[in-house]
């Protein structure tokens, strides 16, 4: 119970500092957004969070102002088409999720913990309720990141987040942060528009990053 209340502490002190270190950063990549493409800088999207209370997430905006409304990218067709110059760059890299910060600030998020998931991914949410993993405030980046991201099947992708849930530790967030570093670098398991699937037989929804 103590790491959790230390847990908050430092994502508030970590994010604030985060936050005045990368602002010169933040200032460059607003106006590469505006001078690529016409619309605002951040996206919001509703996300599930701790208890399954929703929140909306922010990004900056990766794609165009005229994409199709309230359709997930990995259902639009060619999702490439609809993505900015810039816009490819930021998701590669994922600087992209760097608002995020603001949703830590807030309360809404952790800095490591289970990626939120889609207001309406009901697969991962129901594999995810096995184990406990709503309880946890959903994380900028997590364990399942560093094991697979977007290549994992919602089942492994849930269960990695159980693991996550039973062994929580400093030691474990911090294994996880520098991992996330490596696999930024490395692009390691980008799927462009979503995760895995629950099964290969059926539709399924994913989670856009």
């Amino acid at each position: 119970m103590f790491y959790f209340w230390f847990k908050r502490f430092y994502d508030t002190v970590l994010s604030f500092i985060g936050l005045i270190v990368l602002s010169p950063l933040l200032l460059v990549l607003v106006i590469f957004i505006k001078l690529d493409s016409r619309g605002p800088i951040l996206f919001k999207q509703k996300r599930i969070g701790r208890k399954k209370k929703h929140f909306y997430i922010l990004k900056f905006r990766t794609m165009r102002i005229d994409t199709p409304k309230d359709i997930p990218t990995h259902m639009l067709e060619n999702p490439q088409q609809w993505i900015t110059k810039i816009g490819k760059f930021l998701r590669k890299t994922s600087l992209d999720e760097i608002p995020q910060i603001i949703n830590i600030l807030k309360g809404d998020m952790s800095i490591i913990g289970p990626r939120p998931a889609l207001w309406n991914q009901y697969d991962l949410v129901e594999e995810r309720d096995k184990y406990n993993v709503h309880n946890l405030y959903p994380g900028l980046t997590g364990y399942a990141q560093i094991n697979g991201r977007d290549e994992l099947p919602i089942p492994e992708k849930a269960k990695l987040d159980g693991y996550y849930v039973k062994n929580i530790s400093l030691w474990l967030d911090i294994k996880i942060f520098f991992g996330t570093i490596v696999s930024i670098f490395k692009s390691d398991g980008v799927v462009e528009g979503g995760t895995g699937t629950l099964d290969k037989n059926k539709p399924e929804s994913k989670e856009s990053k």
